[in-house]
């Protein structure tokens, strides 16, 4: 028997995806096809080594957020990993179909994480530049703050500082500000007759000093090979120049590596889908997490630590496609504490706490990267929880997740909320790469209950004013605050603003963290773990 809801949603999210990855739209693609140019896919495809894939990064990107602007699907520029001549790449790649590349705000966090990503693994990047440079109409928004758009020059600094090689290809556009990410990258291609890179185009150079000159003699491929130096590379066209970037990397030279511990892979104990149809369509319900980790896991390779203790986190040591990983997972059925109270699954307890703190700081002691698997509604509340420390309790999991140094990667399966989504190494706790299953709901409290607060505040002031409000009329607050509380909470809301590195299949999981640790397993330097002062 299937899970019929949950089968719905992803139908309806690959529906959608389809649509994203269509960029501009037909009309666009023939109009790049026909000026001899390919798409950033077709470009990014024709990159990668045959029977490899593309791990694609930030789909969602922007999805719903610049309708009067026409949309901006994918934020108009495709991010992620690729083997590229045996060689895992970040590769970034404008897709000139959306605004002719054309730079939103969620353009340049997209690049900027994107190359944090590659910073943190040390991953050769490699970028197709194909751009009309900045959105005017919302530069405020993305030229001057320190995460904007001048961000990502200092971060081509700060790579070749390190030694992480960067290939720019010019296959397009490259105006203004956008010309010195190619030319601050180590080597620079430029297509011939498509290619073109200048800080000011003609008509702005003729009204700004009143020179005439077309935009080919300016920055064109000639210009920048033969009289300026500019460019390393001429290229005849896009094929030529893919295949010279392939020659490039494959002639890289050998690279120290972190040396994490793997074996022969075993295939899982259990299947995904198995687990899927078990799981409920009710997010409050409970269910038992143990089924998930076998179906992610090598067989029979899960070690349980402190099982008996601290029950709603489930820690232990396994192996994952072969590498060894910590875990540290909600469990989400209800369980009896060592005293004989019963604990809410989902909900994280002094004890879990504890235990999880410890964990954390065996696994930077064994140098072993830690998986995150978030279900979590929060940590306990009320007077015996209180009593008991549990703001004392949960301070040393923030603690021990924000100086964890191991690689950390977190899949959020169903609720992410409040503090439980810190401790559980949400996006502000620096993991290596985060990723989210469609049942994914990221907020500071559930739907209802966060609706129900914000309508008692509402009509408690509604009320000092003197109006008095019918039941109907409480209920219509309320649906209208919950309606737009939902909307937030959605996955997708929460992958339009890369809180999420993507919205995957769950039986994506176990090759996503496969991959992301072999992306880790490319920066040899893991620093010394310290924590701060923890209270005890």
């Amino acid at each position: 028997m299937k899970n019929s809801w949950f089968d719905d949603l992803i139908a309806e999210l690959q529906h959608q995806e389809e649509n994203i990855k269509k960029g501009g739209g037909v009309a666009r693609i023939e109009k790049e096809h026909k000026k001899g140019k390919l798409t950033a896919r077709e470009r990014i495809n024709f990159l990668l080594d045959e029977g490899t894939e593309f791990f694609e990064l930030g789909l969602w990107a922007a999805h719903d957020m610049y309708e009067e602007e026409g949309g901006c699907p994918a934020a108009g520029v495709l991010i992620g990993t690729g083997t590229v001549c045996g060689i895992t790449c970040m590769i970034v790649a404008n897709d000139a179909t959306v605004k002719a590349g054309a730079w939103f705000p969620m353009t340049a966090k997209k690049n900027l994480r994107a190359q944090e990503i590659a910073i943190e693994n040390e991953l050769p990047v490699i970028y197709l530049v194909d751009s009309a440079g900045v959105y005017l109409p919302m530069q405020d928004e993305i030229f001057p703050d320190k995460e904007h758009f001048g961000r990502i020059f200092r971060n081509n600094a700060v790579m070749s500082a390190k030694g992480i090689p960067q290939i720019a290809a010019i296959m397009g556009s490259c105006v203004a500000g956008g010309a010195y990410l190619p030319i601050m990258s180590d080597e620079a291609l430029i297509v011939d007759g498509t290619g073109s890179v200048f800080l000011a185009g003609s008509y702005l150079v003729k009204a700004a000093i009143g020179e005439d000159v077309d935009n080919e003699t300016l920055g064109g491929a000639t210009t920048h090979t033969e009289i300026s130096g500019v460019t390393d590379y001429k290229m005849a066209d896009d094929t030529e120049c893919l295949e010279t970037i392939r020659k490039l990397i494959d002639k890289i030279g050998p690279r120290k590596k972190a040396g994490f511990n793997r074996v022969d892979p075993v295939e899982p104990e259990l299947d995904m889908e198995e687990f899927l149809k078990t799981l409920p369509d009710d997010r409050n319900k409970p269910y038992d997490v143990m089924p998930l980790i076998k179906s992610i896991t090598d067989a029979h390779s899960f070690i349980e630590f402190k099982k008996g203790y601290g029950q709603t986190l489930i820690t232990g040591y396994a192996r994952i496609d072969g590498w060894s990983v910590g875990i540290v997972a909600n469990q989400r059925k209800i369980v009896k504490s060592k005293t004989g109270e019963m604990q809410i699954g989902g909900v994280i307890y002094s004890d879990s706490a504890d235990k999880a703190t410890r964990f954390i700081l065996n696994c930077n002691q064994k140098k072993i990267p830690i998986i995150f698997l978030q279900d979590v509604t929060g940590f306990m509340i009320g007077k015996r929880s209180e009593h008991g420390g549990i703001i004392k309790d949960g301070a040393k999991m923030v603690n021990a997740v924000a100086n964890s140094t191991v690689p950390k990667i977190t899949i959020i399966t169903g609720n992410s909320y409040g503090a439980g989504n810190y401790a559980m190494c949400g996006k502000a706790y620096d993991p290596r790469f985060i990723y989210a299953w469609p049942t994914a709901q990221i907020a500071v409290m559930g739907g209802t209950q966060a609706a129900k607060v914000l309508t008692q505040i509402q009509v408690s002031s509604l009320e000092k004013k003197g109006k008095k409000l019918s039941n109907e009329e409480k209920e219509a607050i309320l649906d209208k605050i919950k309606s737009r509380y939902d909307r937030q909470t959605d996955v997708r809301y929460a992958a339009a603003r890369l809180w999420v590195d993507g919205i995957i299949h769950p039986n994506e999981t176990r090759q996503r963290i496969s991959k992301a640790i072999q992306c880790a397993d490319y920066n040899p330097e893991i620093p010394e773990f310290k924590t701060g002062v923890i209270q005890v």
